[in-house]
């Protein structure tokens, strides 16, 4: 029998809460019943392997992300786009491997994929073919997942490592011989959420210029 009170939303709350403090790799069931002060067996009657509760906590997430960005009135399809990815990428930052946990990932509620239907419609309402919005879509989505899988490993990496420093990188290399190199270092590191999204914005410039094809 489930044990009185422990329901799947207090479990994949504290999944999250756990996913902070261990990582994706240091999450797993016997950690979780832990934190939970229950034996392991009380989170099967809920959850049957750690693949199927990490699904539960990237749904949970895409939640988030869907009441984020919500189509707005008045906001054409670029800018609601450029809001999408801005959006995703702030909840997944905002869990340690939020990306890592979100990618590849199955959800466990159709009410979210339903909810794709009116931005989809948007779209084509605008003229463009279904084709071509499930193809924009699906460039800016692995795009920015995939930007912040690469921000958050780094980050990590560099909280005991000062290899991924600017001065440490810059000590590899000639800057008279490479300048270029050495000024794209400088331009990269410091604010990768300006960065992010002046890449998002250039992406989605691109896309608009598309028109209601992609390019042959």
């Amino acid at each position: 029998m489930p044990q009185k009170g422990l329901t799947r939303e207090i479990v994949v709350e504290q999944a999250l809460l756990l996913l902070d403090d261990v990582g994706l790799d240091g999450l797993n069931l016997r950690a979780l019943a832990a934190r939970l002060e229950v034996k392991a067996p009380a989170l099967y009657w809920h959850f049957s392997s750690k693949q199927d509760l990490v699904d539960e906590m990237a749904t949970a997430l895409w939640r988030e992300v869907q009441a984020a960005t919500a189509p707005q009135m008045g906001v054409g399809w670029p800018e609601g786009m450029v809001r999408f990815a801005l959006g995703l990428r702030r909840i997944l930052m905002s869990h340690r491997d939020g990306a890592r946990l979100f990618s590849g990932t199955y959800l466990t509620d159709a009410s979210i994929l339903e909810a794709q239907e009116e931005p989809l419609a948007a779209l084509v309402a605008e003229g463009m073919s279904l084709e071509t919005a499930i193809e924009i879509s699906g460039v800016l989505y692995a795009y920015s997942v995939g930007a912040t899988i690469e921000e958050q490993s780094v980050a990590q990496v560099s909280q005991t490592d000062d290899r991924y420093s600017i001065e440490s990188r810059e000590s590899r290399i000639d800057p008279l011989r490479f300048p270029l190199v050495t000024a794209a270092g400088r331009l990269m590191f410091p604010d990768p959420e300006a960065r992010f999204e002046n890449s998002v914005r250039r992406l989605v410039a691109a896309f608009a210029g598309w028109g209601s094809r992609p390019p042959v």
